[in-house]
């Protein structure tokens, strides 16, 4: 998340900038999940109408909290963490929509590849 999960208004202001600023949103689940209301807007806002550049990847042990953080719209529920000075909080869900949930798992990392060839 280009190191400000915390500002997504920043973010957002990037995107038009680069056509070649593509964001990962691994090791970010802590910052996005503190402030659910505005990382789901900004998903929304971001892969609609058009395939934005987010991409997921998650490091082994990051895949079990980004299913539940992404699809549900769970509540004040822990997550793991790696990085032990990090703050500790509970974390609230996205519940994105299928046609996001899509760009974000698969479509924008194929659209990354075709991008380099």
């Amino acid at each position: 998340m280009a190191e400000k999960p915390e500002n997504l208004t920043y973010l957002d202001a990037c995107f038009p900038l680069a056509r070649m600023f593509f964001v990962d949103m691994s090791a970010r689940t802590a910052e996005l999940g503190r402030q659910p209301y505005t990382a789901r807007d900004f998903f929304l806002k971001t892969c609609r109408p058009n395939p934005v550049r987010h991409r997921f990847s998650a490091h082994h042990r990051d895949v079990p909290i980004a299913f539940p953080f992404l699809e549900t719209a769970d509540e004040y529920f822990e997550y793991p963490s790696h990085a032990s000075r990090q703050g500790r909080w509970n974390i609230y869900g996205l519940h994105l929509p299928d046609d996001v949930l899509r760009k974000i798992y698969r479509e924008n990392a194929l659209r990354l590849f075709a991008l380099r060839r």
